[in-house]
């Protein structure tokens, strides 16, 4: 079953959107998503670097992404507004890794893959890269969630009741960081945070509690995985960007939803 590239590319969209579902509600919640933007533009700087230096394209992705966390979270705790320097950095590392592709010797890149992804083009090694990260993440957030949780609410309650904010928004950064690295190849290093932010968005419209939209979020990437991937098949377009706008359709859909309820 698993040699036809279909089932593989619903596979690794459904073990993607474990991780992005419940990691997207947060980022939403903490208002985290040009963070999610920069880390995943930062990527291609680790494509760079694994192709200069011989590296696995998942490891030299991994490394720039932590960097990228922990340098946010470095600002954050010193009470600096990250935003200004996160377009620095993320602009900047998009377009130094853009740059340093071109003096990788003798390899020929193709650059649309790593910025938009594909998809269908998924292995059953990368499944097993996909699903072991989106496991890991959704195990942590599981563990933490109500430290995660009272943290994003409030630091200062965070802190009153003797956690450590800085450190449970270094572990979402991290999360981001695992995330970007194990799906550029999946949706790609540009809409990677459309992933994370979207569906977060679609099931805020609909839900009431927290656990309700962080599952919401889940099941609204399934079923914009499964919309997209079959448009894809139908219509001929490309695989990951039919994800997305699947995704922002169930957002619209929602949203209309909760305007009539609101109304009424």
């Amino acid at each position: 079953m698993l040699d036809d590239f279909l089932v593989r590319s619903g596979l690794a969209a459904v073990g993607l959107c474990v991780a992005t579902g419940p990691l997207g509600a947060f980022v939403v919640w903490r208002r985290m998503a040009y963070f999610g933007d920069a880390t995943a533009h930062a990527a291609i700087l680790g494509v760079a670097l694994a192709l200069l230096f011989s590296l696995p394209i998942t490891l030299g992705t991994l490394i720039v992404a932590v960097a990228m966390a922990l340098t946010v979270t470095w600002l954050m705790a010193r009470g600096e507004t990250p935003d200004s320097g996160l377009g620095v950095l993320s602009f900047g590392a998009l377009s130094a890794g853009l740059v340093a592709i071109s003096f990788a010797p003798g390899v020929r890149v193709d650059l649309a893959s790593y910025l938009f992804g594909d998809i269908l083009a998924v292995t059953r090694s990368d499944l097993v890269l996909v699903w072991s990260g989106a496991l890991v993440v959704a195990g942590v957030i599981i563990w933490r969630w109500s430290k995660l949780l009272l943290s994003s609410l409030s630091r200062d309650l965070a802190a009153a009741a003797g956690l450590n904010p800085t450190r449970e928004g270094l572990i979402l950064s991290m999360g981001i960081a695992l995330v970007v690295a194990v799906s550029l190849k999946i949706v790609g290093a540009l809409l990677v945070s459309a992933m994370l932010i979207i569906p977060a968005m679609a099931a805020r419209q609909v839900s009431n509690r927290p656990v309700q939209m962080a599952i919401g979020s889940v099941l609204v990437g399934w079923a914009a995985s499964g919309g997209g991937l079959y448009a894809s098949l139908k219509l001929d377009t490309p695989a990951g960007p039919s994800i997305i706008v699947t995704a922002a359709l169930i957002f619209v859909v929602f949203s209309l939803y909760r305007a009539a309820v609101t109304r009424n």
